[in-house]
């Protein structure tokens, strides 16, 4: 590869945080390009970012001029170019329950809740949705960890459905969902939360941050 890698990000989403702290794991070297998705009506909706990411989402991941779009895609390539460490177990049945815990929740309850769908719903209404929501996909993550997990989602190592537990989870507190509703859920996101992958990866700690979400 002969280019360092450009990943396309925006501090607050959960897509680009769960492929930040995938590069950490694997302790890929990468560059942050800022989108900012509220600014001017988004950056991501701009005639030059829609160049380079017809789809005008983030993430977006530049390869030696090459734009690859969608998380899970993303990760994908980055398993298999850097196969190690590897972000699924080995034993198939762990891989099939990492990659359930990851749908779960990539497809079931962060589209739901995402920039676009808050938009239609509008301001009065996009809370109350946004908690319908998190709190339903929760209740059947929650039932799956009761089977699969130990000190993390899928037994005792970080897997593909950790790095998409953490950024939902906050996502969840940002809009007041109840989580004592979910002790697994809770425990294992705390857990993963002393990781330095999760600390270093957090929105906070981000180079678009705003100074006073720091």
């Amino acid at each position: 590869m002969s280019s360092k890698l450009v990943l396309c990000s925006y501090f607050r989403s959960s897509c680009s945080w769960r492929v930040r702290a995938v590069l950490l794991f694997k302790e890929i070297d990468y560059e942050t390009k800022a989108i900012n998705l509220v600014l001017d009506g988004g950056q991501q909706n701009s005639e030059e970012y829609k160049a380079i990411n017809p789809n005008g989402t983030v993430p977006a991941l530049i390869v030696d001029g090459q734009c690859l779009n969608e998380s899970l895609a993303i990760i994908e390539y980055l398993e298999e170019v850097y196969p190690s460490p590897s972000v699924f177990p080995k034993d198939p049945i762990k891989r099939a329950q990492t990659r359930a815990i990851a749908q779960m929740i990539v497809s079931g309850i962060q589209p739901l809740q995402n920039l676009r769908v808050l938009q239609k719903v509008g301001d009065e209404k996009k809370g109350e949705w946004a908690v319908f929501w998190m709190t339903h996909g929760f209740k059947g993550v929650e039932k799956m960890l009761e089977k699969t997990s130990g000190k993390y989602c899928v037994g005792d190592e970080v897997t593909f459905a950790d790095f998409s537990l953490v950024p939902q989870v906050y996502n969840a507190h940002r809009f007041g969902v109840d989580m004592s509703q979910f002790p697994n859920v809770v425990r294992i996101n705390d857990e993963l939360s002393k990781l330095p992958i999760f600390q270093e990866s957090h929105p906070s700690k981000q180079p678009d941050c705003p100074a006073d979400l720091r």
